[in-house]
């Protein structure tokens, strides 16, 4: 697979997912959307793109449904053996470098799949983007997915070292809505509309419900 190919199939795979996730002076805010697209159609409302690995670790996913799921799955097995076997849970910088491992494991970009792995453990924990190729980048701040971009806008703007998790929430849920409403204007300006501003107040006006996020936040250890 060249350069090209891959981008199409990341393009193809990679799309309709606003993840994105904040390291807190007192924890870890996690969130997403639950919306999934196909082209410029929302397929579906309630894709699960957020979940809880360990009692203090979680992950968000972007990519291929399928292999998101297989990279949960081996994730929650490898951490549940690793603390039957040594007696405590893993840490959150080992668990993203077995993550790394897999996305190496066979072959070269075995799962089309982008990480936001993120958690707390007795020495602070940490927030990890995780790529396809396996690299592991320790970030302050991170958002994937197609909406990324305008996520990123609102964060750089509005987020900086030292939040609480209290304080950084609000600002990951607006990330969110200001990528869904930026998608949902793409979608009609790409379809051949007009950006229709009345419909599109109406349409985001009761979008704004908790039920069209998924959110997890974990406290760091006092």
């Amino acid at each position: 697979m060249n350069e090209e190919q891959l981008d199409e199939e990341q393009i193809k795979y990679l799309k309709g997912t606003t993840t994105v996730g904040l390291n807190c002076e007192d924890g870890i805010v996690l969130a997403t959307d639950t919306r999934a697209t196909a082209g410029y159609e929302v397929a579906s409302k309630k894709a699960k793109k957020l979940y809880q690995i360990t009692d203090r670790i979680g992950v968000t996913v972007a990519g291929s449904v399928g292999d998101t799921q297989k990279l949960v799955r081996m994730l929650r097995a490898e951490t549940n053996y690793y603390h039957r076997h040594e007696g405590k849970p893993i840490t959150v910088q080992a668990a993203a470098k077995l993550a790394s491992n897999m996305f190496q494991s066979s072959g070269l970009f075995p799962y089309l799949a982008v990480l936001i792995l993120a958690g707390v453990d007795e020495d602070g924990g940490g927030l990890y983007l995780l790529r396809m190729d396996g690299s592991m980048i320790e970030e302050t701040m991170v958002a994937t997915g197609s909406g990324s971009p305008v996520a990123y806008g609102l964060l750089e703007s509005k987020y900086e070292e030292g939040l609480t998790v209290e304080e950084a929430l609000p600002i990951a849920i607006e990330a969110l809505s200001s990528a869904a409403r930026e998608g949902y204007r793409d979608r009609e300006r790409d379809k051949g509309g007009q950006d229709h501003g009345r419909r599109f107040r109406e349409a985001f006006a009761g979008r704004n419900r908790r039920d069209q996020r998924l959110i997890l936040t974990l406290t760091r250890f006092v």
